[in-house]
């Protein structure tokens, strides 16, 4: 995931939904559901699990499938992230199956055909220190990518190696498959075919730390987030001496994973935290994260074309890794109770994000570019993305 800093600085952000409420119907939710006073769309808890996060949709638009806290799973140890298995259940709290029972899991995908998932898991590298998912300095190295069936069974290994393969997910055509690996501290992204064949270096940055890749509809586009090591490491060493939390700058990135040429292009524009994108089933929105003070992550919606964000959430915690059923009307999100550390008192919710008009009957391509901000002027190492080691 990245690692996650804080900061006290509060950003602008727009408190309404007014502009994507154009046209909408009335919004549908399930029994329970609640709507906050400030704005916030109706929203559940998921029921009948323990602690869980980073949930993702099904092709049925009612299974997901996390991470959850087992009793089973490799214990991180104090202060870091991990300790959870693979499960899928419905967004009621139904269905609830264990996919995996042993090491510790992370970012994990429903294959397109519906018949198929992807998971990440350190389950055959016991011997390794078990690391923090939530910390780039202590990443859990031999995590693997694997696929099974839905129940958990035929599981076949993609990745062999004593890296951090991670954050995978499958085109919607079923072609490809796109993760982040680390080799030696340095992140870079990596596609191969679905069965775990080809695998191909996308990247080949020494300082962008890139993650997260998630595909757009034409399952030739990813939208990414990076952040520079350089920069992480020199607002580090100015905390430490002022006794500050500051942010770590990182922005949204699209990218080709096929073609000669990646047409890599900025979509946030900002000197702050950019994480966690997601793609909309429109091929123009997207979801992602931005923290408004310390502690206090909120999930936005951005447009690849540019322009000011929405703000969608509203919970003095952790709110973010966000992500939108097939269909658009749903969002299934990870909140932090409030009063928990950092990281803590997990839990997945589901938004009626119906009257957003994001689903894939609007779909009219993936805008090229976005326009920027005036002033802005691109990072002047933002050209590392396009080369390859000969060309250096």
């Amino acid at each position: 995931m990245g690692t996650l800093r804080h900061t006290h600085q509060l950003i602008a952000v727009i408190t309404t939904l007014t502009a994507l409420l154009a046209a909408a119907g009335p919004a549908t939710a399930e029994p329970g559901a609640t709507a906050s006073d400030s704005g916030e769309l109706p929203i559940y808890k998921v029921p009948n699990l323990a602690e869980n996060g980073e949930a993702y949709y099904a092709p049925d638009g009612v299974h997901l499938i996390a991470q959850v806290k087992d009793p089973d799973a490799v214990d991180p140890g104090k202060g870091n992230v991990g300790g959870a298995l693979t499960y899928t259940f419905t967004d009621t709290g139904e269905d609830i199956r264990r996919i995996n029972d042993r090491g510790q899991d992370a970012c994990s995908w429903f294959y397109p055909d519906g018949k198929r998932l992807l998971w990440t898991s350190t389950r055959d590298h016991p011997e390794m220190p078990p690391g923090s998912w939530s910390d780039d300095a202590k990443y859990p190295q031999g995590s693997e990518l694997y696929s099974s069936e839905l129940d958990g069974n035929n599981v076949k290994r993609l990745t062999n190696n004593r890296w951090y393969d991670a954050e995978a997910t499958v085109s919607p055509d079923g072609k490809w498959i796109v993760f982040g690996r680390q080799i030696e501290g340095n992140a870079d992204l990596w596609r191969m075919k679905s069965d775990g064949t080809g695998q191909t270096q996308l990247t080949f940055t020494s300082d962008w730390q890139e993650g997260e890749a998630y595909f757009l509809p034409d399952s030739e586009t990813v939208i990414f987030r990076a952040w520079k090591n350089s920069d992480k490491l020199r607002i580090e060493e100015q905390d430490r001496k002022n006794g500050t939390h500051s942010q770590t700058p990182m922005n949204i990135y699209s990218m080709k994973i096929v073609g000669p040429d990646r047409d890599v292009q900025p979509r946030t524009f900002t000197n702050d935290m950019n994480w966690a994108p997601f793609p909309a089933p429109d091929g123009r929105h997207f979801l992602y994260v931005r923290i408004l003070e310390r502690n206090n992550w909120e999930l936005f919606l951005g447009d690849l074309a540019g322009g000011e964000p929405v703000r969608l959430t509203w919970n003095p915690a952790f709110d973010g890794m966000g992500a939108f059923s097939p269909d658009g009307k749903k969002m299934v999100y990870t909140r932090g109770e409030p009063g928990t550390g950092f990281m803590s008192g997990l839990y997945s919710y589901v938004m009626d994000t119906s009257s957003l008009n994001v689903g894939p009957e609007n779909y009219k391509g993936v805008p090229p570019k976005a326009e920027p901000p005036a002033g802005w002027q691109p990072d002047p190492d933002f050209a590392a993305w396009r080369q390859k080691p000969e060309d250096k």
